[in-house]
C-alpha cells in the first residue's frame, strides 16, 4: 500500500475551513416540536397538499442514506450523496485540488464532466488515451505520467461512452500505487458482471466510489448522486457541500423508489434482455461495422459510412441518440441507449431502412 496521507491532499483553505452549521444540522427535525428556527414560513405552502415542504429537507439525508446502506450493506458514514455525481466530482475538485498548481488524471474517451469541472476549478487535465479497440487503461503511461502535483485520477468503469468494464486489476494497481485521490465512477455497474469496488472501500483509504439512482434506479430526474469512501473523506465532503443540496422531495422519491426492488430487479431483467437483442440485432445491419461489448444500458456502434449523417436520419424520425463521432477514438459512433422493446424494435428497422438506402445509391 503507499504511504497515503489524506490530510496532505486536502487544500489548506479547506483544511481551515469552519463550515456553515444549518439549522436543521444544529436541532434534528423531530415531530411535535415548534421550529422557529430557520425563518421558515410557518403558515405553509400555497400548495395545501405539500404542507410539510415549508420545512427544509434533513440536510444529511440520514433516512434515505440508511435505505441506501440497507440494499448495498455499506455503512451509512461511508456514505455521501450529492445532488447528481456532478455535485460529487465538483466537491472532490474543490477539497483536493488547487488551481493552477496541480493536475487531474483522465483517460478519454471518457465521461466528459471529469475535464469540464477541472477547466470550471483551474486545474490542469492530463489526459491519457485508453488504449485503441479495447478500451482498457494504459499502465505504462500511467506510471511514467504521474508527479507530485497529481491529486485526483478518474476511471469510469463500465466506461462512457464505450460501455466496457475496465480491468479490475488494472484499477487496484492504479489505486494501490496512485499517493493521491483516484475516483472510480461505477455509474453504470448494476448493469455489469463485474463486482463493485465499492465491498472493498476499507482496502483502499484514497478511494471514492461514485454511484448513482439514476441509471438502473430509474431516478435522473431526482438527481441522487452516490459516494462511496472512508469515513474521514465523507466527513470533509459534508462541511463542504452545499447546506440542503438534496431537496425533500427528492429524498421521499428515492427512498419509495428503494423500497421496491422487486420493480428495481424487473427493470433491471428487461434492459439486459433487451440490450443483448439490440447488439444482435444492429450486428446484422451492413452499415454497422462494429458493436462493442457493452456492460450498461446502452451500446457503442461504429458507422461505415457517416455517423453524422445516421444520426439526422434518425432524428427525422424522432429517434434520439448521440453521435460521439468528435470524441476521440471513437470516429464514427453513435452511442445508443437501451430503451424499450418497441422504441429498439423501431429503432433497429429505421437503421435497417437507411442501411438499404445507403447500399442501394
Amino acid at each position: 500500500m503507499n504511504k497515503f496521507n489524506l490530510n496532505s491532499l486536502i487544500r489548506e483553505n479547506i483544511l481551515n475551513l469552519d463550515p456553515y452549521i444549518s439549522a436543521r444540522t444544529e436541532h434534528h427535525q423531530e415531530k411535535n416540536s415548534i421550529f422557529l428556527d430557520a425563518n421558515e414560513n410557518s403558515f405553509g405552502s400555497p400548495l395545501s397538499f405539500l404542507n410539510s415542504y415549508n420545512r427544509y429537507p434533513d440536510p444529511l439525508q440520514k433516512e434515505l442514506r440508511k435505505k441506501i446502506s440497507s440494499f448495498k450493506n455499506i455503512s451509512p458514514s461511508k456514505i455521501f450523496l450529492g445532488n447528481g455525481s456532478d455535485e460529487i466530482i465538483d466537491l472532490v475538485y474543490r477539497i483536493f485540488s488547487r488551481p493552477e498548481i496541480d493536475n487531474v488524471i483522465i483517460f478519454p474517451p471518457t465521461y466528459g464532466m471529469y475535464e469540464v469541472s477541472g477547466k470550471i476549478h483551474g486545474v490542469d487535465i492530463i489526459k491519457i488515451f485508453l488504449i485503441e479497440e479495447s478500451y482498457q487503461l494504459n499502465l505504462d503511461k500511467i506510471e511514467k505520467i504521474m508527479n507530485p502535483h497529481s491529486k485526483i485520477i478518474f476511471i469510469c468503469s463500465p466506461n462512457n461512452p464505450t460501455g466496457n468494464d475496465l480491468k479490475r486489476e488494472d484499477i487496484e494497481k492504479i489505486t494501490k500505487k496512485f499517493t493521491g485521490i483516484v475516483v472510480l465512477d461505477e455509474a453504470y455497474i448494476d448493469f455489469s458482471n463485474q463486482k463493485s469496488l465499492s465491498m472493498e472501500i476499507d482496502k483502499y483509504p484514497n478511494l471514492i466510489i461514485l454511484q448513482t439512482l439514476s441509471k438502473s434506479w430509474g431516478l435522473a430526474g431526482a438527481r441522487i448522486g452516490i459516494a462511496i469512501a472512508s469515513e474521514a473523506i465523507i466527513q470533509w465532503m459534508n462541511k463542504v457541500k452545499h447546506p440542503y443540496n438534496i431537496s425533500m422531495l427528492s429524498q421521499e422519491i428515492a427512498i419509495k423508489a428503494l423500497e421496491n426492488r422487486d420493480l428495481f430487479f424487473f427493470h433491471l431483467k428487461n434492459i439486459l434482455a433487451e440490450r443483448e437483442y439490440m447488439q444482435e440485432s444492429l450486428k446484422k445491419i451492413p452499415i454497422i461495422q462494429k458493436v462493442y461489448p457493452s456492460s450498461a444500458n446502452f451500446l457503442l456502434a461504429k458507422i461505415n459510412f457517416s455517423s453524422k449523417n445516421l444520426y439526422q436520419y434518425l432524428m427525422t424520425k424522432k429517434i434520439i441518440v448521440r453521435d460521439r463521432s468528435k470524441i476521440i477514438l471513437c470516429d464514427n459512433c453513435l452511442r445508443i441507449t437501451v430503451g424499450t422493446h418497441e422504441e429498439n424494435e423501431y429503432l433497429i428497422n429505421q437503421i435497417q431502412k437507411y442501411s438499404i438506402q445507403k447500399i442501394k445509391k
